[in-house]
């Protein structure tokens, strides 16, 4: 596995969600914490890994990464806690209407 996405708390509370490839986790936190790379974590430090999850491609941990980059604060605590009930609870739409299985037309979803 040569890819990861990465999820980076920093110290005013806030989360920063990262991908990298071709490196190690420890080396890719270690330039974070050192601020190597200008950008978002550098006034936010010291960072501390609190979720890291790895990749066959970085075209899969890119694609990850862009999907809990739009996540609400709560889901990504969600799926670092790994807590995967409100991890599904959080990814229904609001507004959505829970499917009636068929034949049960005369029933109502409240």
């Amino acid at each position: 596995m040569n890819a990861f996405v990465y999820i980076l708390q920093c110290s005013d509370d806030s989360y920063y969600v990262g991908s990298a490839r071709g490196t190690t986790l420890d080396k890719r936190l270690g330039e974070h914490q050192a601020g190597i790379h200008p950008g978002y974590t550098r006034q936010r430090r010291p960072v501390t890994l609190v979720y890291a999850e790895t990749f066959d491609r970085i075209t899969d941990a890119i694609a990850m990464e862009r999907r809990i980059k739009s996540w609400s604060r709560a889901k990504k605590e969600a799926l670092m806690r790994s807590d995967w009930g409100e991890l599904k609870h959080l990814s229904r739409r609001l507004g959505a209407q829970e499917k009636i299985p068929a034949g049960d037309d005369d029933k109502k979803v409240s």
